[in-house]
């Protein structure tokens, strides 16, 4: 238990500096904060866009995470790192054509995790840390 103290304050002393929070967006899914600021870090939560065409679909959720890091007076270049869900791992190859078609490089470290389901119907979510 006490090697995740640590991870733990850290934490807790990011949370202690919260700049902003900006609120649920309209039509979320959940009780979350779209986006939570603190110091230099912006949190964006998962954000989806479903639709029938799977191209569509991930530029909406990356259209999504670019009009939340506005809000925090960021862009897509401020992109640390980027985790992304996808239903069906054969989406990849899609998914990739269109993060390198909407980001700008050098990309940001990422992760891929393939998931049962995500809300809504959606096939792929994405969650981003930008910093100023």
């Amino acid at each position: 238990m006490s090697r995740f103290l640590p991870i733990v304050t850290l934490l807790l002393a990011g949370c202690a500096g919260t700049d902003a929070i900006h609120r649920q967006a309209e039509g979320a899914l959940g009780p979350y904060s779209a986006s939570v600021t603190t110091g230099e870090l912006c949190f964006v939560s998962g954000q989806i866009a479903p639709d029938p065409d799977f191209a569509k679909e991930a530029e909406g959720a990356l259209r999504k995470i670019e009009a939340q890091l506005e809000r925090c007076g960021l862009e897509l270049a401020h992109i640390v790192s980027a985790t992304v869900y996808l239903t069906d791992m054969d989406l990849y190859g899609a998914f990739n054509e269109v993060y390198a078609g909407v980001l700008p490089a050098p990309y940001p470290a990422r992760a891929c995790v393939a998931v049962r389901a995500l809300p809504g119907g959606a096939r792929v979510e994405v969650q981003v840390i930008a910093a100023r």
